[in-house]
C-alpha cells in the first residue's frame, strides 16, 4: 500500500511540474534530440532589424492603419526597417516621408535604394539599363543627398539596385569596379552612409571587388538572396539582406508563409545584421491588400516585435534536434530565443543557458491556427525544456 501511494504521489508531482504544452510529448514519435545551449556571454553580431519595402511610386503608400500594423511593436508586426525607392524624379520624393516618419516613431529606421540615376546622367540616356557616366558622379551624389534631405534622413542609401542583373525596368549596370569607384570618390557626398553593392544573389565576386575599390566610404555591405543561400561574408562590415521574396503565393496559406522563418534564421545564423522582405503590402507580403497582417507577417513578428535594434545575437546551438532551428539574442539582462519546429509533430526541446540570469519566459507561438499565442512559464536553474508545436515558430522573452 505504501509503495502504491508513493507512486501515485510521484506521478502527481510530475504532472503538476509540466505545462499543458509539455504534456503533449507523451506517445510522440521520437526525434533525434539534443540540447540547445545558449551562451549569452558570447556576443555576436549587432541586430539592425527586420523590415520590408514600401515602394510608393509602384504600389502606392501604406495607409495610416497599415503603417501601424507594420511598425508597432506592441500591436503590429514590429518592423524596425522600411526600405524605400529613390525615384529618379525629385518631385516624387515627398511622398515617402509619412511612412518613414512613422517607422522612426516606433523606433525603426529607413534605408533607400536607387534603381537608376536620372536618364541625363547615364550612358544610354534611359532609365532602363546603361551605366552611370563617370562625368556625372558628383551630380548623382548631389541627387542622392537631396533625396535624403527631402525625406528627413535615412540610415543608409544604395546607389544601385541589383547592378549585376539586366532587366527591362529601372536599372543601371555598372561593373563592380565602376560602382566601387563612384562610392570611393563620392560616397562621402551622398548625405548619409552608403550601403552596397546590393547584388541580386549576394554575388560574392562582385561584392568583394566593389568593397575593395570603395573602401571606407562603403559603410554597409548589402544584397539580395535570389537563387542564393546565406553565407558568412568576412569583410569587416555589417551585412544586410535588403530584399527577397520567398514565393509569390498567398501569404495567408501556412505552407507558403512558413519557409520565411527558416530564411530569417539562416540570415541571422551566418552573422548578418538585417533582414528585409520585399513588399510590406501585397497578397504575398506581410500585410495583404485588405490591410490585414498575413501569416507571413505574424511569422516575421516572432522576430521583429521582440528583437529590437540594439540586441545582439549570442552563441546558440543552431540545429539541436532534427527539424528544430534556434537562435538567441540579448540586450542588457534580457534574453530572447526563437525556435522553429519544422517537424510535422510536436517536438520536445531541451534548453540550457549560461552567462545570464533568467527567472522565466513569456512565450509567443505562431502556428497555422495561432498568431503570437501567449503564455509564460518559470525556470529553475539553467536548464528547461518545452514542447514546440508542430510546424511552428516560438519566441521566448525572458523576465
Amino acid at each position: 500500500m505504501k509503495n502504491n501511494l508513493f507512486i501515485c504521489l510521484f506521478a502527481a508531482l510530475l504532472f503538476i511540474g509540466c505545462s499543458k504544452d509539455d504534456e503533449l510529448q507523451v506517445n510522440e514519435p521520437l526525434q533525434e534530440k539534443g540540447t540547445a545551449t545558449i551562451s549569452a556571454g558570447t556576443v555576436q553580431q549587432y541586430i539592425r532589424g527586420f523590415g520590408g519595402a514600401n515602394i510608393v511610386g509602384w504600389t502606392g503608400d501604406l495607409t495610416e492603419d497599415q503603417r501601424k500594423k507594420a511598425f508597432s511593436n506592441w500591436s503590429g508586426i514590429g518592423l524596425s526597417v522600411v526600405r524605400v525607392r529613390v525615384s529618379p524624379n525629385s518631385s516624387d520624393w515627398a511622398r515617402e516621408k509619412a511612412t518613414i516618419d512613422l517607422c522612426k516613431y516606433y523606433g525603426g529606421s529607413a534605408i533607400a535604394s536607387s534603381w537608376t540615376a536620372p536618364a541625363s546622367m547615364k550612358s544610354n540616356g534611359s532609365l532602363i539599363g546603361g551605366k552611370l557616366n563617370a562625368g556625372s558622379y558628383a551630380a548623382y551624389a548631389a541627387h542622392l543627398k537631396a533625396f535624403n534631405t527631402a525625406v528627413g534622413g535615412v540610415m543608409a542609401i544604395s546607389p544601385s539596385n541589383e547592378p549585376d542583373w539586366k532587366c527591362e525596368y529601372e536599372s543601371m549596370n555598372n561593373t563592380a569596379t565602376e560602382l566601387g569607384t563612384f562610392i570611393a570618390q563620392q560616397g562621402a557626398n551622398c548625405g548619409t552612409a552608403v550601403m552596397g553593392p546590393e547584388c541580386l544573389g549576394m554575388n560574392q565576386s562582385y561584392t568583394t571587388t566593389a568593397n575593395s575599390v570603395a573602401g571606407a566610404n562603403l559603410k554597409y555591405i548589402c544584397g539580395h538572396i535570389y537563387g542564393a543561400t546565406p553565407y558568412a561574408l568576412n569583410l569587416g562590415k555589417e551585412v544586410w539582406m535588403t530584399e527577397h521574396i520567398t514565393n509569390t503565393n498567398d501569404a495567408n496559406v501556412w505552407a507558403n508563409a512558413f519557409p520565411t522563418a527558416k530564411e530569417i534564421h539562416d540570415c541571422m545564423n551566418v552573422g548578418w545584421n538585417m533582414w528585409v522582405f520585399w513588399y510590406i503590402r501585397r497578397s504575398y507580403g506581410l500585410i495583404d491588400e485588405s490591410g490585414n497582417i498575413t501569416k507571413r507577417g505574424w511569422i516575421v513578428a516572432n522576430f521583429a516585435r521582440f528583437i529590437r535594434p540594439g540586441f545582439n545575437k549570442v552563441a546558440c546551438t543552431a540545429n539541436p534536434t532534427s527539424g528544430v532551428y534556434v537562435t538567441a539574442y540579448k540586450k542588457g539582462t534580457q534574453l530572447v530565443v526563437v525556435a522553429i519546429n519544422q517537424n510535422a509533430t510536436n517536438t520536445y526541446q531541451p534548453f540550457s543557458f549560461n552567462g545570464i540570469t533568467v527567472s522565466g519566459f513569456n512565450r509567443y507561438k505562431t502556428t497555422s491556427t495561432q498568431n503570437l499565442a501567449a503564455d509564460n512559464f518559470r525556470v529553475s536553474g539553467n536548464n528547461f525544456g518545452i514542447t514546440l508545436p508542430a510546424s511552428s515558430v516560438t519566441t521566448l522573452v525572458s523576465y
